[in-house]
């Protein structure tokens, strides 16, 4: 497959970020949310859905 220069920019950005962190999941998502608070964009989230579970399945 052919490499992409996106890609791999995106990569490189994404692993300077974990590494900033220590890899630390919980530290890198405090991170992303206090960036959410700070921005002027507007962020969304949507409910989810939910799985009707009252239909019989047959085989």
């Amino acid at each position: 497959m052919k490499e992409d220069p996106i890609i791999e920019e995106i990569r490189q950005v994404r692993e300077a970020h974990a590494a900033k962190f220590n890899y630390d999941l919980w530290a890198i998502y405090k991170d992303i949310k206090e960036y959410e608070k700070t921005s002027k964009r507007t962020y969304v989230s949507y409910p989810p859905k939910r799985i009707q579970t009252n239909e019989t399945i047959k085989d």
